[in-house]
């Protein structure tokens, strides 16, 4: 075991586990982080999308020696609170069904709209199409994501 300092959600949190740690289990067990989702554990679904340096990345196939010098952003991290485009986006449409691919899909969604503030529909599909939903609203998560880019096109 070795002490890591990572930088998540803005603060420097530090802790103690082997290296080769995911991220995902630091993030949750060690951090209390749960909104990260475990899912399948190898970067398929998509339940434990966060951020890592602005771009969403899957937690669960990043080790902790390897996310030292990076800086992440969980779903509790998106927004003190909640009020994050994506999340009120997700709110007003009433999005969420099981609600368990949920935040890896607001960060998928997330990131997206902060490379590209006005997507298309084959660029949300593009974007979202590794984040599996088994209640199947992909229809609500990609409307819930042209609204946001509508949020954030009125707070301009």
């Amino acid at each position: 075991m070795a002490r890591y300092t990572l930088r998540v959600n803005g603060e420097r949190r530090e802790v103690d586990v082997d290296g080769d740690t995911p991220l995902l289990w630091v993030l949750r067990d060690e951090l209390g982080l749960t909104g990260v989702k475990y899912g399948c554990g190898v970067g398929l679904c998509g339940a434990c999308t966060s951020h890592v340096d602005g771009e969403a990345a899957r937690p669960c196939v990043k080790t902790t020696a390897e996310s030292v010098r990076t800086r992440i952003t969980t779903v509790e991290g998106l927004s003190r609170d909640g009020d994050h485009p994506v999340q009120r986006a997700w709110r007003e449409l009433d999005v969420a069904q099981c609600g368990y691919c949920q935040p890896g899909q607001v960060m998928a969604a997330a990131a997206l709209l902060a490379r590209d503030p006005d997507p298309d529909d084959a660029a949300i599909e593009e974007a979202l199409r590794d984040n599996v939903c088994r209640c199947g609203t992909y229809p609500r998560i990609r409307d819930a994501v042209r609204r946001a880019s509508r949020i954030m096109r009125e707070q301009r």
